[in-house]
């Protein structure tokens, strides 16, 4: 499941026409590269939750096709449900077995093939403190569970659980923090830390931030492959 009903106002005048999630980082949109992610990680089914720019979204990017997946809508109507509220209205959508749960507006290399819940009820990715979220969420012990005690770390907006996490809660907004609590009171919360590309993309400064990323990762890349190519028209010699 990716999460792009949010309206994103903290992104000003730039949201104003466009849903944050279609916002363009080096030719493609936020959601689209999420989408080929997933779709690198082997996820081949995808539920897209929307909300006032529901439509947009969906003319944007269609059945999914072309990024790889198959993606279906879930529309919670003019207000976002918030992240577990829209989490249990998709549930029919999601099936029996454990899902991912990504956020639209994060730009990340992050492999989601490294996430498994080994019996747990779910696991969440950890990132370091960005500057703006500096006293962090949540800790993680020495045998991988979340913690709320010792270092603090990042929720990353990045996650696979099972659908029991969600069992038995009633339709309507509701925010995920809660629950993720009570899954770790219980020992049930799992975790791992990314030490990789991650943006929060909530702010202008952190959309020029992304681009930026974006720019000087392809200029790497290209660097790659021309010293790669002359290396082989030197062996070819």
């Amino acid at each position: 499941m990716v999460l792009a009903a949010g309206l994103g106002t903290r992104m000003g005048r730039l949201t104003e026409t466009t849903p944050k999630p279609l916002l363009d980082v080096g030719g493609e949109t936020l959601l689209g590269r999420q989408l080929a992610r997933l779709a690198a990680a082997g996820i081949a089914e995808v539920v897209v939750n929307v909300a006032q720019h529901g439509r947009r979204i969906r003319d944007a990017i269609g059945d999914g096709r072309r990024f790889g997946v198959r993606v279906e809508y879930s529309d919670e109507g003019p207000e976002p449900l918030e992240t577990a509220g829209g989490i249990v209205k998709a549930l029919p959508m999601l099936g029996g077995e454990p899902f991912i749960v990504a956020n639209a507006d994060v730009l990340t290399d992050f492999d989601f093939t490294r996430l498994a819940l080994d019996g747990a009820e779910g696991q969440i990715v950890l990132v370091a403190n960005p500057r703006h979220h500096l006293q962090g969420d949540f800790a993680l012990d020495s045998r991988g569970r979340v913690s709320e005690r010792g270092e603090r770390l990042t929720y990353a907006g990045l996650a696979l659980f099972s659908p029991s996490l969600f069992a038995g809660l009633a339709p309507g907004r509701r925010a995920l923090k809660p629950i993720l609590d009570g899954a770790i009171a219980r020992g049930g919360l799992r975790g791992l830390k990314h030490e990789g590309l991650w943006i929060d993309v909530g702010t202008p400064e952190r959309l020029a931030e992304a681009r930026k990323r974006v720019s000087r990762r392809g200029e790497d890349r290209a660097g790659e492959s021309d010293a790669k190519a002359a290396g082989r028209r030197e062996a070819d010699r």
